[in-house]
């Protein structure tokens, strides 16, 4: 009896995407089926790059067809990823799948740290990235990338001038920090700031993205009103530490993203500086500012733990250097990379399961 490619899908939806929780054939992740002899072919179109589970997924498959079909057949399994999104035909940004905001309750938690590394780590893994620094009054991203003396580009498409982003390690940048000298302070009233990051949305060419990260101001301020008001937000990312005045504050943050006005999904919480390594006893760890509270935090407020990061004097250094630590092997680089894979997932789940974030259209809350 000749096997058809209705004989393999029936196999196939007897597989179930992990985080979904639905079958593969259903979610319409299985592409190009093909049987010639006793060889089976098929594409699974993953949600995200750096999905953690391809293995899982691409064994399960094998598996089903032996079970369903026949233990004969010589099974190739192709992974190919492709980014998920709810922003289709968006005005603002139409080519941007995932725009994730990176806030903090209080500053001095790593937030640009976490933000930079997340992108290096997403880029990685075969996304395209992009970060804003929204952080107009404390810019970070040009150092933390080695782009102080970058400039961006401006070029004129449809009879307007837009702003061409820097780009750097294969993510593309733009902060306020590329437009003023890095010795001057940036003394602007909020306005100010609300209009540059307006102009950073919606009069740049960032071209096609799976995600655009935004490096938030720490608090809650008009910069972040400002975003929401603009453009739909897939997601938020909450930075915090283990001690008690962060994790007060950053729940500061959580609560602003579930008020019902702005109703932005929080994704998930990053626990930065999370222990102390030594670089000579790496299998030690000292809790110098508590211990779980992200974690803790996680669980009070129902949203994901993305993972923690520890503190590594490299981290630091590759920082102040500007060469973000998940561009070299280490601790640090294995925890970020761990963290940018479980956001995608979330962001993954989130389209899945939600509708699309709205734009807020009221003017003061």
């Amino acid at each position: 009896m000749s096997v058809t490619k209705e004989d393999i899908l029936k196999a196939l939806s007897t597989v179930e995407e992990p985080d979904l929780k639905r079958d593969l054939v259903s979610l319409n992740m299985i592409k190009n089926v093909q049987v010639e002899g006793q060889v089976v072919s098929f594409t699974v179109l993953l949600t995200t790059p750096a999905c953690p589970l391809k293995e899982l997924i691409k064994n399960n498959c094998i598996e089903a067809i032996h079970n369903h079909v026949g233990k004969q057949f010589e099974v190739n399994v192709n992974l190919h990823a492709q980014v998920t999104s709810v922003r289709n035909n968006a005005p603002i940004l139409p080519d941007v799948k995932n725009i994730i905001a990176v806030a903090s309750g209080k500053g001095g938690v790593g937030k640009s740290t976490v933000t930079s590394n997340l992108a290096i780590a997403l880029s990685k893994s075969g996304a395209k990235v992009g970060i804003i620094d929204a952080d107009i009054f404390g810019p970070s991203i040009p150092v933390m990338f080695n782009t102080e003396s970058a400039k961006p580009g401006v070029v004129k498409i449809a009879g307007r001038n837009m702003i061409i982003p820097v780009e750097q390690y294969n993510v593309k940048l733009l902060s306020i920090g590329y437009l003023a000298p890095p010795e001057n302070a940036v003394v602007w009233r909020g306005p100010m700031a609300s209009s540059a990051l307006r102009q950073f949305l919606s009069d740049t060419d960032w071209g096609e993205l799976d995600y655009l990260l935004i490096d938030l101001p720490p608090g809650t301020s008009d910069i972040h009103l400002t975003l929401v008001q603009t453009v739909p937000v897939t997601g938020a990312v909450v930075v915090t530490t283990p001690q008690k005045v962060a994790l007060t504050d950053a729940q500061k943050g959580i609560s602003m993203f579930r008020q019902k006005q702005i109703n932005v999904p929080v994704l998930g919480i990053v626990e930065n500086m999370a222990y102390f390594t030594p670089e000579e006893l790496p299998e030690n760890k000292y809790y110098l500012f508590g211990k779980d509270g992200g974690k803790v935090l996680s669980r009070r407020y129902e949203v994901p733990f993305l993972g923690e990061v520890p503190i590594v004097q490299s981290i630091r250094e590759a920082g102040d250097e500007g060469k973000p630590i998940t561009m070299q092997n280490s601790v640090a680089t294995e925890a970020f990379g761990h963290i940018a894979a479980e956001l995608a997932r979330s962001v993954a789940i989130r389209n899945a399961n939600f509708d699309k974030t709205k734009k807020v259209e009221i003017q003061q809350l």
